[in-house]
């Protein structure tokens, strides 16, 4: 790491995991409640009805830092699942069949779960970051 940033370092990876539920979330409320209004194709009903809470409510916690460690796994594995059913079967590289999200999501959430809510959480507020 550039050592101009080494004493940034808790906040650089705060900002990751608040900005990664922040997105995430949006996820959930366009699936749910068309809020944004997606300009994909409409999902299946399975799709909506079990992605869709996990992500609204997946990146709600991950954002304020709540059981961050179990979400951000949960989230990591639906975003594997995603990857596999809705892009993988499509072709191999996720630049050819528009999983990019999805796989980045995934690792993401995996490097999460392995390290934790960190500062600025209800988790670390607790004692359990």
């Amino acid at each position: 790491m550039a050592a101009f940033m080494k004493p940034y370092t808790a906040q650089t990876y705060a900002l990751l995991r608040i900005v990664t539920g922040f997105l995430f979330l949006w996820h959930g409320t366009s699936k749910l409640f068309g809020i944004p209004k997606a300009a994909s194709a409409e999902a299946p009903a399975f799709v909506t009805y079990v992605a869709g809470p996990l992500e609204l409510v997946g990146g709600i916690l991950i954002l304020i830092g709540l059981l961050t460690r179990w979400v951000a796994f949960l989230c990591s594995g639906l975003m594997a699942a995603a990857y596999w059913m809705a892009h993988g079967t499509k072709a191999l590289l996720p630049m050819m069949n528009h999983g990019e999200m999805a796989a980045l999501y995934c690792f993401v959430f995996l490097f999460i779960a392995a390290n934790g809510a960190g500062i600025w959480s209800v988790d670390g507020a607790r004692g359990d970051a």
